[in-house]
Formats: C-alpha cells, structure tokens, sequence
C-alpha cells in the first residue's frame, strides 16, 4: 500500500507543509515522486512518520530523531521500542495525574504541599527543546549540568523552595499586599535568588520576560493560579517593580 502525501498528512494529524519539511531535511524520504509531482508513501514511511511526533515529546531534535530512526532498520524492534517508550510515558504521566490530585487536595484542605508529591512524574529534559529555542543551547547545557550535579535531596530542596517561594506570593496576594510593598518585595527577592541557583546570570532583560511569560503562558499561569485566581499577575507586577529597584531602568 501506498498514501499521497495529503492522505498521510490527514491519516496522522499533520499537514503536508510538514512533511516536505520532513523531506527537505532528511527526515522522511517519500517512497516516489509521481509525474504530477506529488509523493507517495509506503509502510515503512507510514511507520516512520508513526515514531516522530513521540520522540519529539521525548524532547529530542529532528537531526536526533533522524539518527534514532536510521539505526533501527528493523520495523518489528522499532515498534517494540516505540511500545516499551509509550508505556513508560504512561507511567509518567500517571504519577504526574496523582501528583495533581495530591496537590489540589492538599491546597482546599489548607494542608502542606511537600516537593516529593508535588513533582513527581517531572523531567526537566522534556523541555530541552523549548529552552534551546527561548534562551541558547548553552543556556540548556549548563543548566542541565547543573541539575544533574544535585543530589537527589539538593533537587528535592530546590524544587522545595520554589514551591514555598508561590505559596507566599499567594498569600500575600490574598491579604492585598501592595506589590512594592516591603513584604512582596522580599518574596519577590527570594524568587530571583532562586532562578540564579543554576548558574546562569538573570539580568534585567531575562527577569522581565520571565514575569511576563507567568502571564502569557497558560502552563506558568495555572500552576501560580492555583494559589488563588490573579496570582500570576501579581507576581508579574511585584517583578517589574523588583527589576526597576535592582537593574534599573
């Protein structure tokens, strides 16, 4: 059997744009190209097509993916390995459900939240590729060398940490803190403290547009909405403030 590039896109919620992407660089070759220019696919580029939207979720690169999926030329180890990789996603993202569960029940019950439960599931090299993207290889590089330096107590503690550092915003917006005020201010100072842990330097630029992804980004603002709806806004304001204070204008 044989799909037009516009039957495979459909088949596997892409687009045809991204599969001439993935031709240009290499990555999946069509079959053969008809007289009327199109391209077609066999199975085995069916199967390959099959394996890349999950090894890019593992937070690898097209020129990664490409090698991974060079060096298994045979289908049935490829799909096992695909199979063996889904299932431990499933395991992930499982702990990750629970994790959730913990933590929601632990916030309405006005109960601890401990680091342990509430990062279970997390890998941080899930987000390799966005980090390379926001901020340089290096950037990434250096701060992964850094996580996988800590023990896994030192990890515990950090993540501790930050955790502590959004339950304090919560509640100092809850009480109506001004954010220039001094008790926001020194929450807000403890959070850039934190982000300078890994190594790398947090200049003003880099402070703002982090306040203002909190913002921006669905994923930062419901994890500091969960201390209470506006959460993120508040931090975001109590950073710009910081960030005129310490970097200036």
């Amino acid at each position: 059997m044989e799909w037009s590039i516009q039957e495979l896109a459909r088949s596997a919620g892409t687009t045809s744009r991204t599969l001439r992407h993935y031709d240009q660089v290499g990555l999946l070759t069509p079959s053969r190209i008809g007289r009327n220019g199109y391209r077609y696919y066999d199975e085995v580029g069916l199967l390959r097509l099959q394996r890349i939207p999950l090894l890019r979720e593992l937070g690898l690169g097209l020129a990664e993916i490409n090698r991974v999926l060079d060096g298994e030329r045979d289908s049935g180890v490829a799909l096992r390995t695909h199979l063996r990789l889904l299932e431990q996603e499933r395991e992930r993202i499982g702990r990750q459900i629970e994790s959730v569960r913990t933590t929601l029940r632990k916030l309405e019950g006005g109960e601890q939240i401990m680091a342990d439960e509430a990062f279970e599931g997390f890998d941080h090299t899930r987000y390799e590729q966005e980090v390379t993207q926001r901020w340089g290889r290096e950037a990434y590089q250096q701060g992964d060398r850094w996580w996988r330096s800590l023990s896994k107590t030192e990890q515990r503690d950090f993540m501790q940490r930050q955790l502590d550092i959004a339950a304090d915003f919560g509640r100092a917006h809850a009480a109506a803190a001004p954010v220039d005020g001094d008790e926001v201010q020194a929450i807000t100072r403890r959070h850039h403290e934190w982000l300078t842990m890994a190594g790398n330097p947090v200049h003003r630029e880099y402070f703002l547009n982090l306040a203002e992804m909190y913002v921006a980004d669905p994923r930062f603002t419901a994890n500091y909405d969960r201390h209470g709806e506006g959460t993120a806004v508040f931090i975001r304001d109590a950073m710009k403030v910081y960030a005129e204070r310490v970097f200036g204008g």
